[in-house]
């Protein structure tokens, strides 16, 4: 999806020329390509969430990889915020913490 540049000036010479009615038809044609923009605005936030949480989610296997992986790893007492703990046996679904996610990008957004 690419961004559309726009002449972001206001034609004067036809607003101050319009009658009424090409005046309210202008604004609703602008309401309406602006509640468009925050539609596509929306899809790309949601799109840019999802891809950041499966990154994240590809970095935090990769580092649990690297921690077993070690020769001589490290005895921890397992708590249940570390992430191969009892607590981690059965983990959220991804679609949950993508909802959850979104969630607080759109009362970020508001």
């Amino acid at each position: 999806m690419a961004l559309r540049s726009r002449n972001s000036a206001p034609p004067w010479d036809f607003l101050q020329d319009a009658s009424v009615a090409s005046l309210q038809s202008y604004e609703l044609s602008r309401l309406n390509h602006a509640a468009n923009l925050r539609r596509e605005l929306a899809a790309v936030l949601d799109q840019w969430i999802e891809e950041t949480a499966h990154a994240l989610l590809a970095q935090w296997v990769r580092e649990g990889r690297a921690f077993v992986r070690q020769p001589n790893p490290p005895r921890l007492d397992l708590q249940p915020e570390f992430p191969f703990s009892e607590a981690a046996e059965k983990p959220q679904p991804i679609s949950r913490a993508i909802s959850s996610l979104r969630r607080n990008a759109r009362v970020a957004r508001e």
